[in-house]
């Protein structure tokens, strides 16, 4: 079973005298990278956050906000100054090329993100042990939806696989009639320019068989139907990392296409050449969001 890489999450509990908001979303990306906002009270466990998110995820792109709902009793709260500063200046040039009422300027900027903080406001240990089940489930739930879509993408590229595996069978099938008319075509073209009479018969067919057996393309068919039967094999495979492996694959998939395509000297596998190529791109595009 497939996973996708993007996918969103999320989940709200209680911790404390707290309640935290935690929205995960994540996209396709190579390697992991987080970007992560949270509430400046918990910068002590911005490691523990990202490695748990690292552990989870794996790869991907991923955003993460942590938005805290401050309840129960009131707690001496410290204003950032600068920072309300600079929110100042954009909002008060904004309010006045709407033309609004700056008195309530000063309302809003208290709203504003990390304004207003409690004073030495930390997490305790039990407090820090039930925020971790918060983030797991915001884990979960995104987790869920990459599922999700992972089995549409498991759905499309064994789709494409198999498609071009029937291009292949078509191919298999037109290439003793290449052969065939390979030789026809030189025989032509022998009589044409020299004569039926004055070329070596027996010659001929050494040059033939050197010539045929320059262009052949059975070895190339061969793995090429390898790297499908491995393709498939691998999305069947336990576990969850499977993207750059299936991308790799597809690489091998398409050089086999492409050496057919030189060598087939022949318009009808050429077009088989284009129809397995076409499917092999979609495939391609697809596999990006393969975890």
């Amino acid at each position: 079973m497939l996973k996708s890489m993007t996918g969103f999450g999320r989940a709200e509990k209680n911790v404390g005298d707290k309640t935290f908001l935690i929205d995960i979303k994540s996209l396709n990306g190579k390697q992991f990278e987080v970007n992560l906002k949270m509430p400046a009270f918990l910068k002590p466990f911005e490691f523990d956050i990202r490695s748990i998110l690292s552990k989870k995820l794996g790869r991907g792109s991923i955003d993460c906000t942590i938005s805290l709902k401050q309840t129960g009793s009131a707690k001496p709260v410290t204003i950032n100054v600068d920072l309300a500063k600079a929110y100042y200046e954009p909002v008060a040039a904004l309010s006045k090329e709407l033309n609004l009422d700056p008195a309530h300027i000063l309302s809003s900027l208290l709203k504003l993100p990390e304004v207003i903080t409690p004073t030495g406001d930390t997490l305790t240990e039990n407090e820090w042990n039930e925020f971790e089940k918060v983030i797991l489930a915001a884990i979960d739930d995104l987790n869920l939806h990459r599922t999700e879509e992972g089995r549409i993408l498991e759905e499309d590229l064994l789709l494409r696989i198999s498609n071009i595996e029937s291009q292949q069978n078509k191919v298999i099938e037109l290439e003793p009639l290449r052969k065939t008319k390979i030789k026809e075509n030189l025989v032509k073209l022998l009589e044409e320019n020299v004569g039926s009479d004055n070329y070596d018969t027996n010659k001929l067919e050494q040059e033939l068989v050197y010539y045929i057996e320059k262009i052949d393309i059975s070895e190339e068919q061969v793995r090429l139907k390898n790297h499908c039967d491995y393709f498939r094999a691998l999305i069947n495979e336990n576990g969850e990392e499977k993207g750059k492996k299936l991308s790799f694959i597809l690489q091998e998939v398409g050089r086999e296409i492409n050496t057919t395509g030189a060598k087939a000297y022949d318009s009808s596998i050429q077009k088989c050449v284009v129809m397995m190529k076409d499917e092999l791109e979609k495939a391609k595009e697809q596999v990006l969001n393969v975890l």
